[in-house]
Order: structure tokens, then sequence, then C-alpha cells
């Protein structure tokens, strides 16, 4: 009888294929392999995802050819693609993609070869000593590697000329030969080793938990709420090195790239003495790093992943852990298709593991905390900051009292003198305002025209660097007008303020200090991040402006003093979790002053000083704030009481766009949903992005996994009208 392999082709369909496996092709595949198949009139590549057990007795096509040596996908990885696909509504071949890769996945995919150079013997027979006197070039290169041993051809050339290693190679007195050169993202980042601190009673009742979890038979979810500068980070490490005696391997989460470089040292920096490989996966790394990162990992060379969203995937074998740290940040919610959340997929696949995930925040979502309470996950505090520290001060700063006629404040006068102290005490600040550019709006003082851009409902974002009109949904550019295009007045009135305004503005109030910004414009190059908050680490950057990557998760004892821009502009946004976000964040923040032996302050300006979320975060009372918004998320039957469903329309011609929707709201409304509310469709809050109007249905359900299955098929293989694209989004954290 001939086995049968189930196949995923790489090919926009949610289905898998049958194929019969040759009997000399029968030793070679195996679960997750990665193979050459036909498919209609063509050869596509697939990975193997089952081997059906019942017989079939008709022609199946043959596998071709199997292009990995070992699977591709580990077992684990298969199944919890499949599960995405399910819950999620996505294709399966979307899914698996997910899951790779694509610089694992290209067919050019490989190390790096290069030469590598090395001597075949430590003397020179007599002979060869007194013919290299007369080949100096040669008897110098001789010389070199004597004394700096071995190394890649293209760099010693850099020292002696290719030809005197070539006549070295002649004279059989060094191999120059192909070698596996690894694209080691580490390569310049020399760590010395730390040694484990000793931890409070907190700490010690927190590592507690996670170890009983660790050897669970089923392991329930630790949500670890530690205040900011708590030692979560210190659990984290503690966690780890237990797993790693038992001979398993650790996967660590962090939401932004920015915290990469600083969490990447502290586990290198404590595992590096136990000969411990850790590997780093984000969007930052060089195609080639990727690969290379993701076949140590897969060899089993690095027992430590580290990285963002998409690291969550990471085909680890023997896992004993995952921490999800921050786990409260929406960056770890995938935009494309599978529509996933990291956290969610990462408790999934502990799951399916049977491991321990250990949830870090200070400000943990509600979802989770309510999930926590409800005893399905398992809830350990860290209430005080480690080494007796004391929480910041904090301070709100109402700057709504300005006299009619007076431009606004951007920087309050409190908070510049409070900078000049930290200056002159050589202390650091940060300054943190979640908006880039320099202004955020161009208006006509005389007509009111505002420059939109042609593209998307939203206005153009004045660059005064670049000199640039920019949007920041689709990255249309114009030049700066200089008189209104309407009315002919000049000049235009600039309106609002971003992190560029600011940075200019601290710059002309501190001519001396050492000034950088961090936001999505400036922070392009590969090695940025690292090499910023490097600097600030060493004490080269006195104020440190920026967007919410400059929020959470780093650790700058040096900083004393936090300075929030405009705390209360995110408090607009049509979206329920408005204000959990804007009290995470002032909370994530503040937690960046007095992590050393210095108390810190925090100065938050607004002009809406007494919104609960501005006043709870003014107290650090997280309890506080997480009674109050579960009231009313209750009430109004929001998450985490009830699930959300956004399902998105987008085209070129808005009547279409909105008609091809409503006709799929009907089929929705026709399945029978259980304990579900439709809602729509209605234009989204951003009407129209990229060209593209939008618009929205909801879903309201108690009941999400009886909904997703019957959901699923509406979408599958389905071809839309022309230029109509619609997703579907389960659990959806952005709603505009």
């Amino acid at each position: 009888m001939v086995r049968i392999a189930r196949v995923v082709p790489e090919v926009s369909l949610d289905r898998a294929f049958d194929y019969a496996v040759p009997a000399e092709l029968e030793e070679k595949v195996s679960l997750g392999a990665k193979v050459r198949v036909p498919f209609k009139s063509r050869e596509l590549v697939g990975y193997i995802v089952e081997f059906p057990r019942e017989p079939f007795t008709g022609n199946l096509k043959p596998i071709l050819e199997v292009l990995s040596t070992r699977a591709f996908l580990p077992a684990i990885l298969i199944e919890l693609a499949q599960w995405m696909a399910q819950y999620y509504c996505a294709p399966l071949t979307v899914a698996l993609m997910s899951v790779l890769p694509k610089a694992v996945r290209r067919a050019d995919a490989a190390f790096k070869q290069r030469l590598w150079v090395e001597a075949l013997t430590t003397t020179l027979p007599d002979e060869t000593a007194t013919a290299l006197k007369k080949a100096r070039a040669q008897l110098a290169a001789w010389e070199h590697l004597q004394q700096n041993g071995p190394g890649w051809l293209a760099d010693l050339s850099q020292v002696c000329s290719p030809a005197a290693w070539r006549g070295l190679a002649e004279r059989n007195l060094i191999s120059i030969a192909s070698r596996t050169q690894e694209r080691d993202p580490f390569l310049h980042s020399p760590v010395a080793e730390s040694a484990p601190h000793e931890l409070n009673a907190e700490q010690v009742a927190a590592l507690k938990v996670v170890g009983e979890e660790m050897v669970a038979e089923k392991p329930r979810v630790v949500l670890l709420h530690g205040v900011t500068g708590s030692g979560k980070t210190e659990v984290y490490l503690q966690a780890i090195a237990k797993v790693l005696a038992l001979g398993k391997s650790a996967l660590v989460l962090v939401p932004e790239i920015a915290l990469t470089p600083q969490t990447v040292e502290h586990f290198r920096a404590r595992f590096i003495g136990q000969k411990v490989g850790v590997a780093v996966l984000h969007s930052h790394l060089s195609s080639g790093e990727r690969h290379d990162q993701w076949q140590q990992i897969r060899s089993g060379h690095a027992r430590i992943v580290i990285g963002a969203r998409s690291a969550v995937f990471a085909p680890l074998e023997n896992l004993g852990i995952i921490v999800v740290d921050e786990e409260h940040e929406h960056s770890y919610k995938q935009e494309e298709s599978p529509h996933y959340h990291a956290r969610d997929v990462a408790v999934m696949r502990g799951h399916l593991e049977r491991v321990c995930v250990l949830l870090g925040s200070a400000t943990p979502s509600l979802e989770s905390y309510h999930h926590a309470k409800e005893g399905k996950y398992r809830l350990v505090e860290l209430l005080q900051r480690v080494e007796e520290g004391q929480m910041p001060v904090t301070h709100v700063l109402d700057i709504r009292s300005a006299k009619k006629g007076e431009p606004p404040v951007l920087v309050a006068p409190r908070l510049i003198e409070a900078i000049q102290t930290r200056i002159d005490r050589q202390e650091q600040s940060i300054i943190f305002l979640n908006r880039r550019g320099y202004s955020s709006s161009l208006q006509c003082p005389q007509c009111g025209y505002v420059e939109m851009c042609p593209n998307c409902s939203v206005t153009l974002t004045y660059h005064r660097q670049a000199s640039r009109l920019r949007c920041h949904l689709c990255e249309f550019a114009s030049s700066v007008p200089h008189a209104c295009p309407q009315c002919g007045f000049a000049p235009f009135k600039y309106a609002g303020s971003g992190t560029e305004k600011v940075e200019h503005a601290l710059m002309d109030a501190f001519p001396k200090a050492r000034i950088a910004r961090m936001d999505s414009d400036n922070m392009r190059g590969k090695d940025a991040y690292a090499k910023t908050l490097g600097e600030f680490a060493e004490g080269k950057i006195d104020l440190l402006v920026g967007t919410q990557m400059i929020a959470k998760g780093l650790h700058f004892p040096r900083v004393t003093c936090v300075g929030v821009i405009n705390a209360d502009l995110a408090l607009q946004i049509p979206d329920f979790r408005a204000s959990e976000r804007v009290f995470q964040l002032l909370m994530q923040v503040s937690g960046r002053s007095g992590r050393g032996q210095v108390r810190g302050e925090v100065f938050v300006q607004t002009r809406a000083p007494f919104h609960p979320a501005i006043q709870f975060a003014r107290h650090h009372d997280y309890a506080g704030f997480v009674e109050q918004e579960l009231a009313f998320r209750d009430s109004l039957h929001y998450p985490p009481y009830e699930r959300f469903v956004l399902v998105t329309a987008r085209g070129r011609n808005e009547e279409k766009t909105l008609y091809v929707l409503d006709q799929l709201a009907k089929e929705m409304g026709r399945l029978d949903l259980p304990e579900t509310e439709i809602t729509g469709p209605a234009p989204a809050p951003i009407a129209r992005i990229e060209e593209r109007y939008r618009f929205q249905v909801f879903l309201r359900t108690r009941r999400i996994m009886a909904v997703t299955p019957r959901l699923r098929p509406l979408f599958m293989d389905r071809a839309w009208p022309d230029d109509i694209r619609i997703t579907i989004d389960v659990d959806p954290v952005d709603l505009l």
C-alpha cells in the first residue's frame, strides 16, 4: 500500500493536498519536511503536515523531491499553525507561512560560505625558511598568521595581499578552504558575566509559584503583576536557570525592538558562563542573520530565544518555559492575516507543549487580570521596588490655564525647571510624547483650510527636519505650501506638536545639554536602537525624547525625571480601550524614573487633569483603575466579558465596498450564531486609507469558540469582487 503525505503548498489556498510517497523517498520524508510537489501544470514547494492513515486506492501524484535533511517544522508548530488558522479564520497556508520566516523559506536560503585560512604547521623547514626570505610578502603573511591565528581570507587580505596567501597555500604551509560563517548579530557586542541577585521575599514567592507550574502535569499560566522596578526580570532569569538545569529550553517575548538589545544583554550576561546559546529574532535583523539565528535554534545550539512577536514560533524543542514580558502591549497583535496575538498564541503553545507560560507586566491587560481573578491563571504580585527603591512622585500639570490669545504650553515651566535640576546634578531625564513629527497639521487661520492626505482621511504631519508634509498611514509626502491653496492667505498656522517640535524646544531651553530623539523617523538604521540606548546608558545623553518605544521595559538608574507631554491625546481616540492605554502608558513611562538610589519625579502635562486614567496613574493605583474599568466594561458588555470580531471591507469604490460588506453581513446573520450581536456595516473611524474606503461590521459574542468555526467558511478560498478586500480580525485591539 502506498504511503500518503498531506502537503500544504506555498499557494494561497486553505487546504492541504495528498501526494504519494515514492519508495525511494520513504526514508527521507518526515512530518514537517520541506518537499517539491507537482501542482496542476507547475511545481511548488510545500510542507508535510500529516500522514493520513485511511487507505487510498486511486491515483495520486508523487512527491518529487525532499528538500530538507530534517523536518523544517516541529510537529507542535504544525499543530499550532492549524489552531491559528481555525481560531483566527485564516487560510492554513498563511498560518504556516507565519510560522516559517521568509528568510528560511527562500529558495536561495543558505549559510554564508567564505574562505578560511589556517596554518598547517607551526615550524618552517630550513629550505622553505630560506625561500621565504626572498618572498617577503609571504613571510610577512606567515608571521602574521603565527602571531594572530587563523582567519577569513577577505579579512587577512587587508593585512597582506591575496597573492601572498595563495603563495603560502601553494607551498602547503596553509590551507584555504570554504567554511560556513554564521552571521552573528552579537559579533560586536561583548558582555561581562553577571551573577544572580539575591531575591526579596516577594520574588522568592513568585519564583516558587513558577517552579510549581513548571513541574505540574497541566501547568497553569502565571500572571506576574509587578510594579515597575520590582525585579520581574530577575524572576525571569532565575526561572529560566531552573529550566536550563533540567536540560530544557526557554522562549522570551518582548513587545518592542527597542527593548530587545537591553533584554538580550541581560540574558547573555547571565548565561554566557554556562555556554548556553542565546538567539534573537526580530524584524531589524538582516535576512541572512534571521536565517542563521533560526537554524541555530532549529539545530538545538541556541537554548534561549529572545524576540518580538514572531519569535513565538521559534522552532525550539524540549521547551521548558515561555515568558511574555509586558504582556499587555498591543504590539503583540499582528496587523496582517493571520491577525494573531502573540501573547494568546504563546498561551496556546504552552498548553500544547504542557509548559509554564509566565506573563509579566506592571499593568496587566484587563483580559489577563480578569482571567487571574476568575482562577484561570495564577496571580503573583511584586508590589515593592527592589533594594527598597521608592515609586516616583507624580505631579499632574494642568496646562489649560493659558490666557486667551497665548500659544498653548509645549513644555511647562515647572518641567523645564526639573530638567535643569537634573542636568546640574548630572542625572538624566526622559520626555515622552506619543506623536512623531513637528506639527500634527497645517491650518489656514483665515479660511480654516487644513492640508489633508489625498489618499487617507487624516491630516498631513509637518516634519521640519525634512521640510516635508507626511502621512503616517500611507507615507505620502509633499512639499510645504507657502500659502493656502484655497484662499491664498500666508502663512499657514502650524497646529499640534510632535517629538521633533519638543526636541527643538528643549534644544532652545538647554543649549548645552546632550539631547537625542527616538521615534520611527530617526531610528531607521539597523543598529540605531541599540546605539542610542547604549549611549544613554553610558551617560553620553542628558535628555532622551521619544515615543512609546522609550516608555517601557528599559532600565536606566540615572533617570530621575520623566516628563509626559499631552498625556490626554489618546483619550480622544474612539476606542473603548483608550483609558486603559493611557493608564498603562503613564504607569510604564513613569516607571523609568527613580530606578536607582535617587527617588524619581514624573511630570504629566494634560488638559484633562481629573480624568480617572490620569488620577489612578498619578497614585500608582492599578487595583483601583482595574476595579472601575472592569465595572464599566461589564455594564457595556465589552471585553473581557464579551468578545469581538471585526470584519473590514476596503475598496476604491465607496458604494460598491459598502454593498459587498452589507451582503456579507446578511450572510453572517443567516448563520444563526449563538449569543452573537451583529452591528453594521458602518464607516470605519478612519474612513479612507491609501485611496481605499473602509467599512466595518462588528460581531459581539459570549461564545467565541462557537462562532469562529461557523464564520470561517465564509472567508476561505472566496473570490471577492475586483478591488474589494475583506479581512476578519478575531479579538481586535485596533478598532480604527
